[in-house]
């Protein structure tokens, strides 16, 4: 019995880099939303229009937007590093599917997500930028679990928890949100925390 193998028969069989490429070229994608370049994350007209280049720093100007660009629920590949870094809202959803959402946010210094619960979202973050401090409890006045976190941290929020994140840093906080099942409405940007609580 060849040991590397472990009686594990689902192994797929070594393909060149020709053969991957042809298998990849020979599936239509002309039905899919193409994906997003470093300039075309789009803005709502009017907002954020100080904000601009590689990494900017958070919107300020009040707007929402149900009409921002959302690729779920079709196939989608993409350096969410670069997505998350290029996002200057508080909050975009940038991919809504029929169960599981991502959505990208900028908290600046001092910040924060805001104090909340989603009773039947599990909920999963990860920054890629900036640091903070994670809270959870059983109680919105008791938030007995706290983390310090930084960039590459991982955040899990199980159902009917309560919850925060806290920006203790310097820089903006810029990290990613996941939601089982979708939480915001398709292709929802809230450029502010106070756009945010007014939509809530």
């Amino acid at each position: 019995m060849n040991s590397m193998n472990h009686g594990n028969n689902n192994t797929r069989p070594w393909r060149s880099n020709e053969q991957q490429t042809s298998m990849v070229s020979s599936h239509s994608t002309d039905t899919y939303p193409e994906a997003p370049t470093n300039s075309s994350l789009d803005r709502p007209a009017g907002a954020c229009r100080a904000v601009s280049g590689i990494n900017p720093g958070c919107c300020t100007t009040r707007c929402s937007t149900a009409d921002g660009q959302d690729y779920g629920p079709a196939p989608y590949v993409e350096n969410i590093n670069e997505q998350t870094l290029e996002n200057p809202y508080f909050r975009r959803a940038l991919w809504t599917g029929n169960h599981l959402q991502l959505t990208l946010m900028c908290i600046g210094p001092g910040q924060e997500i805001g104090l909340e619960i989603h009773p039947d979202t599990d909920q999963f973050l990860r920054l890629e930028q900036g640091q903070g401090v994670a809270m959870m409890g059983k109680t919105s006045d008791n938030l007995a679990y706290q983390k310090n976190v930084a960039a590459d941290y991982a955040i899990f929020i199980p159902a009917g928890t309560w919850h925060n994140v806290l920006n203790t840093g310097t820089v903006p906080m810029k990290l990613y949100s996941i939601y089982a099942p979708t939480h915001h409405p398709h292709g929802r940007i809230h450029c502010t925390k106070a756009d945010s609580d007014a939509g809530e």
